[in-house]
């Protein structure tokens, strides 16, 4: 198990503070400047652990001084160990991309307009989310349904760890429910899926061939008036050797377009060589990995009764109004602890 270690960071920092000191540091920018974000994650990290630890100080010695306030003591030491889960939780975070901003992309599955309508929500959950965690969000595309909706949408997450953290919503999202689409309000089961790559705003790495791309322009899809673009502004780009599709609309130009349509496929592109890594390790492990469309990792349920479960973690909640107004933590805390201690590949 991984745990929250301050004197293993406190060690880092100095090392890091030794190599950014010597001649000649910045002879390699891209080096250099991966350096200076790491000791700049890490001096955070001390500094907020620093901060909690006087908090939870200065509440053991108003314990002691006044038993009574014992009830609103610990009311105060709630914020208090949520934040000090997250720091355990950023602990975890040991891959290549972990530490960087994300893209997320979700598709409606099986389900019809149902799939759609949950594609939406997804979308909202998230944002939701984001906003809780204080995470910055653009929205990059979204494709309406044909009655309601969304086929797909994509939205960048900027903030520490954000790929890292949101690795854990990987998958297919399971919604069961009674239809509002359907006049007869029969129970209906719908999917979506969650796709979640790193932002390589610096290419990391990702070389693209454009021999291999087709691309794609169409006139943006909006709410109407006068905010629906009179140009093929749009642009979807088909990188042909994967069969990865992104696609851009929220600009005007088409070049604008076509330049993050590239960097979400670098994104994509840097994804599927993690998926492909963690693929063969499980298979040195001697395990199967199943990452098909069909396998869901989490089930929200709203009828005939109302549960979240994620399947990997068997974590639970019953809350769904909750989660589905962005409270996901404790099912990414609990997916992240448990692939920290081997449990899932």
């Amino acid at each position: 198990m991984i745990t929250f270690d301050p004197p293993s960071l406190k060690a880092r920092s100095a090392e890091l503070e030794a190599r950014m000191g010597e001649p000649g540091f910045w002879d390699d920018q891209a080096a250099a400047a991966s350096l200076s974000s790491e000791h700049a994650r890490v001096t955070r990290r001390l500094e907020r652990y620093e901060r909690l630890q006087r908090e939870a100080d200065d509440a053991a010695e108003l314990l002691a001084l006044d038993g009574e306030m014992a009830a609103e003591i610990e009311s105060s030491l709630q914020p208090i160990r949520r934040e000090l889960e997250r720091l355990q939780e950023e602990a975890l975070f040991t891959g290549t991309y972990d530490a960087r901003d994300a893209v997320v992309t979700i598709h409606a599955g099986e389900g019809g307009t149902d799939a759609q309508d949950w594609a939406e929500m997804l979308l909202r959950m998230y944002l939701r989310w984001a906003e809780r965690r204080t995470f910055g969000t653009e929205l990059i595309e979204a494709s309406p349904g044909e009655e309601a909706g969304l086929k797909s949408g994509t939205f960048t997450v900027k903030g520490e760890n954000g790929y890292g953290i949101l690795k854990a919503e990987r998958g297919v999202h399971r919604l069961v429910r009674l239809s509002p689409f359907d006049s007869a309000h029969r129970r209906q089961t719908s999917f979506a899926q969650v796709i979640v790559s790193p932002l390589l705003e610096d290419g990391g790495g990702v070389e693209i061939d454009e021999s291999e791309l087709r691309i794609d322009t169409y006139r943006a899809s909006g709410a109407g008036g006068q905010h629906v673009n009179k140009t093929d502004s749009a642009v979807r780009i088909t990188h042909l050797p994967t069969g990865i599709v992104v696609q851009c609309q929220n600009e005007r130009s088409q070049m604008s377009n076509k330049q993050t349509a590239l960097k979400m496929l670098r994104s994509r592109l840097a994804e599927l060589k993690e998926e492909e890594r963690e693929s063969e390790l499980a298979r040195e492990r001697g395990a199967v990995q199943d990452t098909g469309f069909g396998s869901q990792i989490r089930s929200y349920v709203l009828q005939p009764y109302q549960l979240v479960k994620d399947h990997r973690t068997d974590f639970e909640v019953g809350n769904t109004a909750g989660v589905l107004d962005g409270d996901l933590d404790p099912f990414i805390h609990a997916y992240l602890l448990a692939k920290a201690a081997g449990q899932i590949l």
